[in-house]
């Protein structure tokens, strides 16, 4: 990746984060559910991914598949921003400043530790609350007085009810999944970029942005699927199957959204 300013790494990186809640926020709806549900005293309530997706859908509607996305898009696009922008400085600076057309894991990997641990602390307390929407659709159990009318005022009653500390609960399983997550994304991402660029270089002009587009798919999906097989390490394997179904496509369109956007703001890159 060729030195990029940082105000191009915050705006590519926003623009990425949005394009992966409005393209995997659905599959994460249906994750939360299918662990809130199927893991309870009752028993199983839905059969499969596709039977809870059927149901949201009967029951909610659209808006169902994106109950709790409003914290999500400010979540992720501020995240996305930071953890791009934070990555791509890091590398610059392990790197001494010297652009390798070569990736360089000995940069990348520690710079993506890094970028997560940062961002995991904007992160968890936005999942906390994305996943409280989620959990409270209308097929939700809990009391009117338990429901909440919006993000914020699950946050602040999280916060009057359970403290200041409340809001962080899982902190540290975040940052622990945020640093080797990103790690991994990256190393995948920037691998898997340059041995597919590599052969395609001759391309002619007409086929570049497609092949651009194109790589950005790959890759982009590849590094999301890294992330999510370790996730499974954790145990938590209830809704394991939209997990890995999203993995590709959300983290697919980032990528692409962000090489997209590097190359609208005019940015050159190796």
């Amino acid at each position: 990746m060729g030195e990029i300013s940082g105000d191009a790494v915050s705006v590519a990186g926003m623009l990425a984060g949005v394009a992966t809640v409005v393209v995997g926020h659905p599959f994460d709806t249906v994750k939360v559910k299918l662990q809130k549900h199927n893991t309870g005293a009752d028993g199983m309530k839905y059969k499969s991914g596709l039977h809870c997706t059927a149901r949201i859908l009967k029951t909610e509607g659209v808006k169902g598949l994106y109950r709790g996305a409003t914290s999500s898009f400010v979540g992720m696009a501020f995240e996305s921003s930071l953890a791009f922008g934070i990555y791509s400085q890091t590398k610059q600076l392990l790197q001494g400043g010297i652009t390798s057309e070569k990736p360089q894991l000995h940069a990348i990997f520690p710079s993506g530790l890094f970028a997560g641990a940062v961002i995991s602390f904007i992160l968890c307390p936005s999942e906390l609350v994305k996943c409280r929407m989620q959990v409270q659709g209308t097929d939700s159990l809990l009391p009117s007085l338990s429901r909440y009318s919006g993000p914020i005022d699950c946050a602040l009653k999280t916060i009057k009810t359970e403290g200041l500390s409340g809001i962080f609960r899982g902190g540290g399983a975040t940052m622990l999944r945020e640093s080797l997550g990103n790690a991994v994304f990256f190393s995948t991402y920037e691998l898997v970029r340059y041995h597919m660029h590599r052969p395609l270089r001759d391309a002619s002009s007409d086929l570049t942005h497609l092949v651009d587009v194109g790589i950005g798919i790959v890759s982009g999906g590849l590094g999301g699927i890294a992330i999510y097989r370790r996730s499974g390490i954790r145990g938590c394997y209830t809704g394991l199957g939209p997990t890995i179904v999203r993995a590709f496509p959300a983290n697919a369109a980032a990528i692409v959204t962000w090489e997209l956007a590097i190359k609208t703001l005019g940015i050159k890159r190796e």
